[in-house]
């Protein structure tokens, strides 16, 4: 016997065990319990009892057995995603938090869909719907989730001056970045509406993703980067559910930056032939984009080399209200390009950097920066510290040789 807070005897008995029902047979004489170690038993009686898949009771040395409370069997639910019903709903493919999958057999007495988050037990199998979206493993709030979608500014802030060369598309971009960011309240107070999107057009390898990071560095904004395999999922719903989370998650911020890379590759142009995640996918962001509020302080950028493949519901006005073109690098711009590079290493006198803008004509910025990539290895293999005019004239060379694919009716030919 022990004595309770008051001083008081209690009687304290430990000579028995918790079981939790499986199943009821034979009229009530025979049922199955799960025991708190994880082995089960099966259970005969001379009288019929009133139990239920579910049940809690106590068993005693004496095999007699009285009903206990839920509290008295630890909590053994999991939670998962619901990600196909078999059978005429008879088996439940669940996808579990540590990414594996497994299959909920029998009947429920809880209806669910695809991409539902439920809570479930090995017993009582689905217990309560959790969400009716997917709840993915380490949500612990939107902000960890989307971690990943977030590039953190450098040591030091990028500024315009590291892009070389296009001077009109710098002048559009510090346009957008003194009105839309710098000038909202006058907006707000003239009554017109913001720029929601700025579609950034052009060959690969001029610099489009780098200007967006640029107009986030300069205007100190949250800059998030979204990719097509960063954010296509094979599960139904999930997509559409991260990009929802994301401008949820962007509008909390003082300044937010949605930048699209590849944008053709998330938001295809609709057909007959387009799969239903596609379709999923473009009628989702079309609804962000239309959702903007006057003083919203989000923009989206999205980066395309295949303009054409993009829905066209997306270019039309009020969705993406800019379109900046780069195209490849002029004369000037090329020189411009050239000299940020030797700026940046060490290099002899005298080079014939202005001899090399005129014959690149037709590079774009990435190719131009692969010469002195180029140049530097050359330099290093000779055991010298500085880039001399023969590297960069071979360097020029090896770059020239590389293979050009062009892109053709969905296929790439040298």
């Amino acid at each position: 016997m022990d004595e309770d807070e008051t001083g008081g005897e209690i009687e304290s008995r430990t000579d028995g065990f918790f079981i939790k029902v499986i199943d009821v047979i034979e009229d009530g004489h025979v049922f199955y319990g799960r025991l708190q170690n994880g082995g089960n038993s099966r259970f005969s009686v001379p009288q019929p009892v009133d139990l239920e898949r579910g049940d809690i009771i106590f068993i005693n040395n004496d095999h007699q057995w009285s009903p206990a409370p839920d509290a008295a069997w630890p909590d053994d639910s999991s939670v998962g995603v619901v990600r196909k019903i078999l059978d005429d709903r008879s088996k439940i493919v669940v996808e579990t938090s540590g990414g594996g999958m497994r299959i909920l057999s029998g009947p429920q007495t809880v209806d669910v869909e695809p991409g539902n988050t439920i809570q479930y037990t090995e017993v009582d199998g689905i217990v309560d719907v959790v969400s009716s979206t997917p709840i993915r493993y380490r949500d612990t709030g939107v902000d960890e989730d989307l971690a990943e979608y977030i590039v953190k500014p450098g040591n030091t802030p990028l500024t315009f001056d590291a892009l070389g060369g296009y001077d009109e598309v710098k002048a559009r971009a510090r346009e957008l970045i003194e009105t839309q960011l710098g000038r909202a309240g006058e907006l707000k107070e003239i009554g017109a509406k913001p720029v929601k999107g700025v579609l950034f057009t052009g060959p690969p390898g001029t610099g489009k993703t780098h200007l967006a990071r640029i107009i986030a560095d300069v205007s100190e904004a949250v800059f998030y980067q979204v990719s097509g395999p960063s954010i296509v999922s094979k599960w139904v719903g999930d997509s559409e559910e991260t990009l929802r989370r994301l401008f949820e998650d962007a509008a909390k911020k003082k300044r937010a930056i949605i930048f699209f890379d590849e944008i053709d590759s998330i938001a295809a142009r609709r057909s007959s032939d387009s799969n239903g995640e596609s379709k999923r996918v473009v009628a989702q962001l079309l609804t962000l984009l239309d959702g903007f509020k006057p003083d919203s302080n989000v923009i989206v950028i999205a980066a395309t080399n295949r303009v054409d493949d993009i829905d066209e519901a997306l270019l039309r006005p009020g969705r993406f209200d800019w379109e900046i073109a780069f195209g490849l690098p002029t004369e000037n711009d090329r020189l411009k390009i050239l000299k940020m590079n030797a700026d940046e290493l060490q290099v002899d006198d005298r080079l014939p950097i202005d001899d090399l803008a005129r014959a690149t004509d037709g590079w774009s910025g990435a190719m131009l920066t692969a010469i002195w990539t180029e140049a530097a290895l050359l330099a290093a293999g000779d055991k010298r510290s500085k880039i001399a005019d023969e590297d960069l004239a071979l360097a020029f060379e090896r770059v020239r040789s590389r293979p050009v694919r062009v892109r053709t009716e969905g296929a790439n030919v040298t």
